[in-house]
C-alpha cells in the first residue's frame, strides 16, 4: 500500500504529500473543499455530489489540519467547514 512519508504545510492554503513510491503531490484548500467526502456534501446513499463547486471561494485557506489514526486527513477551512475526512487512498486519487 501508497502511504505518506511527508507531510508538509506550504502555507495556509497548500499542503504537499510525498508518498512511499517517491511521488509528491500538490494540493490547495479550495480544491480538497470541492472534494469534500463528507455526508454533507455527497449523499450517502446514492453517492451524488450534493457540493456546488461554484460555491467553494478561490481564497479559501486551512485554519487546521489534523491526522485521523494512520489512515487520513482531516481539513478545517476557513470557511467554517470540517467533516470530511480525507483518507490517504482518496488523496493519492485526487493527486
Amino acid at each position: 500500500m501508497i502511504e505518506p512519508v511527508k507531510i508538509i504545510e506550504e502555507n495556509d492554503a497548500e499542503i504537499t504529500i510525498v508518498w512511499s513510491d517517491n511521488v509528491e503531490t500538490n494540493y490547495n484548500a479550495p480544491q480538497l473543499r470541492r472534494a469534500c467526502p463528507c455526508a454533507g456534501c455527497i449523499n450517502e446513499w446514492t453517492g451524488e455530489k450534493m457540493l456546488d463547486p461554484s460555491s467553494i471561494v478561490d481564497d479559501l485557506s486551512f485554519k487546521h489540519i489534523s491526522i485521523v489514526g494512520r489512515y487520513a486527513l482531516n481539513f478545517h477551512f476557513t470557511d467554517g467547514h470540517d467533516t470530511g475526512i480525507f483518507s490517504f487512498k482518496l488523496l493519492r486519487e485526487l493527486a
